[in-house]
């Protein structure tokens, strides 16, 4: 039997995985759109667009890549990179960026305590803003916004007319569910 702490050292490496696919997904994706597709809104879906949903997630990843050395993560505090939003070149450079460090980061092993800024925390109304978490829960929390947003990437894009894979964005619980329904049905 794994002893918790293996168990949680194979979880971390799991979830650091799990991410690198994501973010493999949405590199290779990147790579098929044309520009105009990247960063404009499909009719009716302003202000939607691939690259302001990309960029969004690129951010957080590198919130949290940031904070992995203080232990301390404020997902408030982005860039709003607009060239990552509106350039594939960039969006495709930062994506490289983040893959080399979730991949070569040592501090992201460790399942140490963090403390995470509560979103939207207004000065003076909370007195310590910051809430306790841990590397796991942060690399699962980023994993579950990333599919999030490629959801809604998958249906920017469907509106745009781009043939989008029927998984894309799908969350993985959700593919095991549909496959076991398909199982049950031919049987």
């Amino acid at each position: 039997m794994e002893s918790r702490e293996q168990n949680t050292t194979t979880a971390i490496t799991e979830l650091i995985s799990t991410n690198v696919a994501w973010l493999n997904q949405a590199l290779s994706l990147v790579h098929q759109l044309d520009d105009v597709t990247f960063r404009s809104s499909p009719q009716g879906l302003a202000p939607h667009r691939v690259g302001s949903h990309l960029r969004h997630v690129l951010e957080f990843y590198e919130c949290f890549l940031d904070g992995l050395r203080p232990l301390t993560v404020d997902y408030d505090a982005r860039q709003r990179s607009h060239s990552v939003e509106t350039s594939r070149d960039a969006a495709s450079d930062k994506i490289s960026s983040i893959l080399r460090r979730l991949e070569d980061n040592p501090w992201i092993h460790s399942d140490s305590v963090m403390f995470v800024r509560m979103e939207n925390a207004e000065e003076g109304r909370v007195e310590n803003p910051f809430l306790r978490s841990s590397v796991s829960r942060e690399l699962q929390a980023l994993s579950s916004h990333t599919i999030h947003h490629f959801a809604l990437i998958a249906i920017t894009l469907r509106l745009h007319g781009f043939d989008v894979d029927p998984d894309f964005g799908m969350s993985p619980s959700t593919l095991r569910y549909q496959a076991a329904q398909l199982v049950l049905t031919h049987v």
